[in-house]
């Protein structure tokens, strides 16, 4: 899974990316224009592989990853410099939006004042306008191909003016209701607005964990449909530097459940309709992540081609039954372990051995 952070300079995108990825990049109190991206790779947290590997201690544990992109902020109206930004950022799963709402006079807001509300809308309308110049774009391309005697798709025409309609409503891609065969023919395009968005409002010390916090998360779950974590980033990067003892701690005196890094990846996992698989032995035990209805064969696709290609059976038993029975030899003494066939739909935590002939 690849997340793609975004939103105005100087919302705290890169304390943000600190505190998801326990990485310290010196954050800046000016807004730049000129800048390389931040990309980190981190281990989804997954307490089912920390037992697992426990059980068969392994040579080798693997665990699903996230890979977090942060780059320069969306500037207002500047077309040129955001298509820079979303360029680096159209292959990513989904969008973090980053929002400001902490006060520090040190650090200029590009806008004037703090006010989170509008600082969500301008980044929403820009990326909406960036949408809809591709659109323009494309619809003029298809335009002067007729004119050339060229038939262009007519699909494709038909589905761009239906986003162009939204979007010149100020509607997202991902608010209007598409076919499989509609999504097909605008995946080249690759429209920021049509990702899935999780909203991340950044407090200062002050707020966080009072009813400001509540009130204004309140706020944004009544107006916006995507998602909504509110956290201080700044106690977010601190937290995620120090060693897990330490970490421990922190959170109990917080009053913090678990670490942005962890409730972040959960919601995303959660918005995107992911699932997690595992494949267990001596050699390694691994997580597998794929979407919500995905069946057995291309599941076995996720870990080689030829398993698809060549898939039999699916040999397979839930992680809580093979818990409860203690070892797999107990589980398939039980009957848990099951054989499942090509149109078996793989469930959350399932640990599966594919059998394949090629």
């Amino acid at each position: 899974m690849k997340i793609g952070i975004l939103g105005a300079s100087n919302v705290g995108k890169t304390t943000i990316f600190n505190a998801l990825t326990g990485m310290d990049i010196p954050t800046t109190v000016y807004s730049t224009t000129e800048a390389e991206p931040h990309i980190a790779v981190v281990k989804v947290p997954d307490e089912r592989v920390d037992r697992l590997s426990e059980i068969y201690k392994p040579k080798k544990t693997t665990y699903a990853t996230v890979e977090y992109v942060d780059y320069l902020g969306i500037t207002k109206g500047d077309l040129q410099q955001n298509r820079k930004v979303l360029d680096l950022l159209k292959d990513v799963d989904a969008v973090v939006h980053v929002v400001r709402a902490f006060q520090d006079d040190s650090v200029v807001h590009p806008l004037g004042e703090v006010n989170p509300i509008q600082d969500a809308e301008t980044i929403k309308l820009e990326l909406i306008f960036s949408d809809l110049e591709l659109v323009d774009k494309r619809l003029e391309r298809i335009s002067e191909a007729k004119k050339k005697g060229k038939k262009p798709d007519p699909k494709e025409e038909e589905v761009l003016s239906k986003c162009k309609e939204a979007l010149e409503a100020e509607k997202p891609l991902r608010d209007v209701q598409f076919t499989e065969d509609e999504l097909k023919a605008l995946r080249h395009l690759q429209f920021i607005t049509i990702k899935p968005e999780v909203i991340v409002i950044n407090l200062d010390e002050k707020t966080f964990n009072t009813e400001d916090e509540k009130r204004l998360t309140e706020e944004f779950r009544k107006r916006y449909k995507d998602p909504v974590i509110a956290l201080s980033g700044k106690i977010e990067m601190e937290l995620a530097q120090l060693e897990p003892d330490e970490q421990t701690a922190f959170l109990e005196e917080l009053g913090i459940k678990e670490p942005a890094m962890h409730r972040l990846i959960r919601v995303c996992y959660g918005h995107l309709g992911l699932i997690s698989f595992f494949t267990v032995g001596e050699d390694e035990v691994r997580a597998w992540t794929i979407k919500q209805g995905t069946l057995a064969p291309q599941a076995a696709g996720k870990i080689h081609s030829d398993m698809e290609r060549g898939f039999i059976r699916a040999e397979v038993v839930n992680y809580r039954d093979f818990i409860d029975a203690g070892s797999m030899a107990e589980a398939r003494q039980r009957g848990l372990v099951r054989l499942e066939g090509k149109t078996y739909e793989i469930k959350d935590g399932d640990i599966i051995n594919f059998r394949f002939n090629v």
